[in-house]
């Protein structure tokens, strides 16, 4: 059978440091953070007050007043990603029925949901007659088919904080065996409500600055004082096509996407295998499928969620993957200034992935001061750096449920 590959031809992102690719890349790279104070409602009651905001994202500005009556968040950050994506990528003439969406979230229109709850509890003749369509994990999906006009394949995939690297992985797959001449993938996430974040707050699960620091210190992957994750929201898609297809039209080629592993602990329904048996499958699958061996990789954007459990879980993983190589390997976590996207950052990251493949500089790890012993690899720590001959590059996402997934692009050309 012959070896179809598939490219990236355009990214769309609205995330915490910018509200469009341009503006997210140049953030990372110059180690700026979109984390602080919370201020999208009063987070006192729940004992949390950081969080990392779209600062600036204006829903009036993507659909009209009617729409952003009814719509929730979510979907409009989805549109807002996918419009940028698709125009970023030359905006393909193609039929409309060849082109698809494979969009995941984790929690969907969880703004509306709670919304529509307190009302039913109050006045239940007030409830919304948009309220179902709006709560729907699969209606992002939707909309971004009726604002772009595409009738190809189209539905989401949810597996908590690996829905993004799984959208990816599946949408590529299908490109690949001809169900779709292009496929805009990824995903959106907008949980930052109360419900939310007081359930991660009892479960201890989010992160709190350091003692006698500001809101920006509050995500500090691999350091030793790191004592939970930072919630983010955002939404990122990537186009997705044929590399045949891509040159015949004249397009821009931003990286290929060689790679993409899934997997599951089967541990514990929240926390990872202390071993990070999973992760190491996953990484070993993605690289087998790739047809490489694991010294051809030369980033990884790590998982790297600022949780005790999980950036040590995760090291240990890519030590077990990557053996002798782990030590000269380049390793970040974005997450340290974005936060934690949930099913919208296995789709940041491996954009992030691509971008670096394609310019040859990966974005720092930022808040990592005080090393903690089983965190031991080159987390790029001193701001960005150039890597002259970057390749391969690897994005790792692990979620609640034991879900694992990863993807691997290479640079292209």
């Amino acid at each position: 059978m012959e070896h179809v590959r598939v490219v990236i031809t355009g990214i769309g992102a609205i995330t915490p440091v910018g509200l469009n690719t341009t503006d997210t890349w140049a953030a990372l790279l110059a180690g700026q953070t979109g984390i602080g104070d919370l201020t999208l409602f009063d987070g006192s009651r729940i004992g949390c007050a950081v969080a990392a905001e779209a600062t600036g994202f204006e829903v009036a500005a993507v659909v009209d007043r009617r729409d952003a009556r009814r719509m929730d968040r979510c979907s409009v950050l989805a549109v807002a990603a996918a419009r940028e994506a698709w125009a970023n990528a030359g905006a393909p003439n193609l039929p409309p029925d060849r082109v698809g969406v494979v969009l995941g979230t984790a929690v969907g229109g969880l703004a509306t949901m709670t919304e529509q709850a307190l009302l039913l509890a109050e006045r239940p003749d007030r409830l919304s007659p948009h309220f179902i369509q709006n709560m729907l994990v699969d209606t992002p999906t939707s909309y971004i088919a009726t604002d772009l006009g595409i009738r190809g394949p189209n539905f989401a995939v949810v597996s908590a904080c690996a829905t993004g690297a799984h959208s990816i992985g599946v949408a590529a797959e299908m490109v690949r065996r001809g169900e779709a001449d292009a496929i805009l993938a990824g995903g959106a996430e907008a949980g930052l409500s109360e419900l939310l974040m007081g359930g991660f707050a009892v479960m201890r699960a989010l992160g709190s600055p350091r003692p006698g620091e500001g809101p920006a210190s509050a995500s500090r992957p691999f350091d030793a004082t790191r004592n939970g994750f930072v919630l983010g929201e955002g939404a990122v898609l990537l186009v997705l096509e044929r590399e045949v297809d891509a040159l015949a039209r004249g397009a821009s080629i931003i990286a290929e996407l060689v790679g993409y592993g899934a997997s599951n602990d089967a541990h514990h329904i929240t926390a990872p295998h202390p071993d990070g048996i999973g992760v190491m499958e996953m990484m070993r699958s993605a690289i087998e499928r790739a047809g490489l061996k694991p010294d051809a990789i030369g980033y990884v954007n790590a998982h790297g969620t600022s949780t005790p459990l999980n950036d040590a879980a995760e090291t240990a993983a890519i030590r077990a993957v990557f053996g002798e190589h782990a030590g000269s390997l380049a390793v970040s976590s974005t997450k340290s200034m974005t936060g934690h996207l949930m099913g919208a950052a296995g789709a940041l990251e491996t954009a992030v992935c691509a971008l670096a493949v394609r310019d040859g500089i990966v974005p720092p790890t930022i808040n990592l001061r005080d090393r903690d012993p089983a965190c031991d690899l080159d987390y790029v720590t001193e701001g960005a750096r150039a890597i002259a001959g970057l390749t391969y590059a690897l994005s790792n996402s692990m979620g609640l449920g034991g879900h694992n997934g990863c993807t691997l692009v290479r640079r292209y050309g």
